[in-house]
């Protein structure tokens, strides 16, 4: 199997998502995680936190 391509993002090239977007990923991330520290290192990853309204 091949390795993932990955690629470096400028901090000023991201956006950030929409409301509905950002919800609908904290639901996702809260039905899958295994614990809530899970679930927040998901978030945080995601650059969405649990109580984020942007």
């Amino acid at each position: 199997m091949a390795a993932a391509k990955t690629t470096d993002i400028a901090d000023e090239d991201l956006e950030p998502v929409a409301d509905e977007t950002a919800s609908s990923a904290r639901r996702v991330v809260a039905a899958y995680a295994t614990d809530a520290d899970e679930c927040r290192m998901l978030l945080s990853m995601l650059g969405i936190a649990p109580g984020e309204n942007a």
